[in-house]
Order: C-alpha cells, then sequence, then structure tokens
C-alpha cells in the first residue's frame, strides 16, 4: 500500500487546478487519471469564459503566464436578446472593470495545467488509470486501481466529472433532471470584426450564445432540444454556418465554420452533500448547471480555490478528512452552486415557457433592468468577484 496525504481522482480542470494549487504544501499528493489531455488541432470546439475571479485564480498557481495570449478573447461587452423584443447590454466600461472575463479553450488549460503537474515535486501521477475499489476505514480512505495498486490518504477527492465514479462509490446522491436538450459548439470565422463582444439569443428554439474567439472568429453554444441539436449536427458545413448566422440576425455578416459542430446532453445535477467522512467533491462530481452562463467550470475552479486554501491553512497535526474540516468546505461552497443553479435553470424555465401573456412580461423585464445601470452594474460585479 503506498501512502499519500491527499488522493485526487480525476485530471480534468477542477482536479488538475487543485492539485497544483497545493504544489508548494507539505502534503504528498496522488492524483490518478485516465488519459493524458492533447491539444487540439486547430480551434478548440470546447472553450470556456472564465471569469477574472478565476483568471487571477489561475495566474495564483503560475498557469496564467504560461499560456498563449494569442489564444485568448477578453469579452468587453454583452448583449441579451429575449424573444420579444427585450434587451440588456452592459459593458466592462460602463460596470467600471478592465474586462467581463477572457475566452479560451479547455484543451489550452488542461495541458498547461498538466504540465505543471508533471513537473511538481510533491505529487504523484498514476496515469492512465482507472479506480477498481474504494472503501473508508476510520483513518483513511483506500483506493485500488485497476491495475491492482493500493492507495491510501486520510482525503480522497473526486473529480472526475459529472458521471463520477467516486461520488457513486463514496454513497454522495446525485439528483438528475434531464432538460432534453442537448448544447452544440463550433467555431466559426466571421465576416465583421466582433470587438470582443458576446452575444446572446434567448429563441423558441432554444438560447443561442456567440463568444469572441482571437481575430474575427466566434465559439457558439446552441442549447436546444435534442431533436434540434441533431439536425444541426447533421447540417452541411455551409448550411450550419448559415442557420447559426440567420439565428443571430447576421450580426457578424456571413459565417463559415472552421470546427465540425459537436453536441452534448444537458441536465441539471443537483449534489446535496458534496462531502463524507474522508471524501469530498469539486467540479462537476459535485454539480451541473445548465450552460446559458458559460459558468459551469467557473463554479469548479472556485471549489478548487476553496478546498486548496483550507488545506494550505491546516497545521500539521489537523486531520484534513475530519468530517468537520469538510463541513466548513461544503458550507463554503453551498452557497454560490445554489445561486448559481437556481438562476440558470430559472432562466431557462422562463424563457421556455409558451405562453402568450408570459412573453411580454419576461422581455419587458430584460428591458427594465438594461434601463437600470445600478442593477446592472450591481449583477455584473457579483458575478465577476463570485463567480
Amino acid at each position: 500500500m503506498q501512502h499519500f496525504d491527499l488522493i485526487i481522482v480525476g485530471g480534468g480542470l477542477a482536479g488538475a487546478s487543485l492539485a497544483v494549487a497545493l504544489r508548494d504544501s507539505r502534503l504528498r499528493i496522488a492524483l490518478v487519471e485516465a488519459q493524458v489531455p492533447r491539444r487540439s488541432e486547430g480551434w478548440d470546439a470546447r472553450i470556456y469564459a472564465v471569469s477574472p475571479a478565476n483568471v487571477d485564480f489561475l495566474r495564483r498557481i503560475g498557469v496564467w503566464k504560461h499560456l498563449d495570449a494569442e489564444r485568448i478573447a477578453r469579452i468587453d461587452a454583452m448583449r441579451v436578446f429575449g424573444d420579444a423584443g427585450g434587451q440588456l447590454e452592459f459593458s466592462a466600461f460602463q460596470c467600471d472593470v478592465p474586462d467581463l472575463g477572457c475566452i479560451l479553450e479547455s484543451s489550452a488549460m488542461a495541458c498547461e495545467l498538466w504540465e505543471n503537474l508533471k513537473r511538481q515535486a510533491n505529487l504523484q501521477l498514476f496515469c492512465p488509470q482507472h479506480p477498481a475499489a474504494l472503501e473508508f476505514r476510520t483513518e483513511a480512505a483506500v483506493l485500488r486501481l485497476g491495475d491492482g495498486q493500493v492507495l491510501s490518504a486520510p482525503l480522497l477527492v473526486g473529480a472526475d466529472g459529472r458521471d463520477s465514479w467516486v461520488r457513486e462509490a463514496g454513497g454522495l446522491r446525485a439528483v438528475n433532471r434531464h432538460y432534453g436538450e442537448k448544447g452544440v459548439v463550433a467555431n466559426f470565422t466571421v465576416a465583421r470584426p466582433h470587438r470582443n463582444v458576446a452575444w446572446q439569443w434567448f429563441r423558441d428554439d432554444g438560447v443561442l450564445a456567440w463568444l469572441p474567439l482571437p481575430g474575427n472568429r466566434i465559439s457558439i453554444v446552441w442549447s436546444t432540444p435534442d431533436a434540434n441539436a441533431d439536425a444541426l449536427c447533421g447540417l452541411s458545413p455551409a448550411a450550419l454556418a448559415e442557420r447559426v448566422g440567420a439565428a443571430g440576425g447576421n450580426v457578424l455578416g456571413e459565417l463559415e465554420l472552421i470546427t465540425p459542430a459537436a453536441a452534448f446532453p444537458l441536465r441539471l445535477m443537483r449534489v446535496p452533500e458534496i462531502v463524507g467522512p474522508r471524501l469530498a467533491l469539486v467540479g462537476d462530481a459535485g454539480h451541473g448547471i445548465h450552460p446559458l452562463s458559460g459558468h459551469g467550470i467557473n463554479l469548479g475552479f472556485r471549489d478548487a480555490g476553496e478546498l486548496a486554501e483550507r488545506l494550505l491553512a491546516l497545521q500539521p497535526w489537523e486531520d484534513p478528512g475530519a468530517l468537520r474540516f469538510l463541513q466548513g468546505y461544503q458550507r463554503a461552497r453551498r452557497e454560490e452552486i445554489a445561486l448559481m443553479q437556481a438562476t440558470t435553470d430559472g432562466l431557462r424555465r422562463l424563457f421556455a415557457q409558451r405562453w402568450s401573456l408570459l412573453r411580454p412580461l419576461r422581455n419587458a423585464g430584460l428591458d427594465l433592468t438594461n434601463r437600470l445601470p445600478m442593477a446592472k452594474s450591481l449583477l455584473v460585479r457579483y458575478a465577476l468577484g463570485a463567480i
């Protein structure tokens, strides 16, 4: 049996960032991951909007400075359109902040985090490896790997995604509600400069977002019913570009597809307890939200940052797997996760309703918010600081 102070199962963005955040600690860390991340050829179809708070997190742990600045786009403004004329616009300038966030590729972040992990003196990588059995003893969690190796640590962290093996093995219940929708992602070149503006439309067939990429490029996320998502993915490149352009009112002129469309199923996932004795969850293993806000990875980074901060503050004689310690982490994360889940799910439900009387009311709400600068500024500042 190999003994560690911390075992992390899952080397995705949340799990890897937690490990890197602990690089200067006294903790001996084991990280178990099924495969080494690979950088996408061309542009990665899976991109994330990373909030300024999490840009600071990546900067503090030494990752941000190594990312290619030419592959990162700022968000300077956002324009949101309802399904009956309502509009909401806000900008970094109006809110007196440098930017509203940054857009970058998932694979770029994953590969840079992995490079840090390979150089980390207090970490041992077990990759490619799969967990096979998990046992919780009084003093330690004991993890058996697929090849028979056995690891133990006073704390095990599940960072293995929304279908988490660790969550299931640890007996932490997940409550899922499938939306009957998929998120369609793809990248395009555009004829007109996007000027670092993000666009979002609430439509009868779902929620469409255009996010700026470097140069005259955008990435789209179209959250739409399963049948329409499958139909979009089945279109020719030219037909898909025409369809996406028309759905956005051709505000950036002609579009040309540069990465094939892909789709992933959407669901709301609530995990009432994200900790147990000698067990904690971070990232998608502990929550799932609708992608209309683009905040999924931001919640994961916030989980990692919060848990890392608490582990770094522990005295040498304190037990990192003690339930009382882990419940403090859970309390710190519960409000933010619940708020984002309620907000994204509520907006999705509100604009999914087809009642004729509700349509003008929800669009009037967008217009009213748009006319209240203080309200807009507060909303943006909360998102920048808390998400």
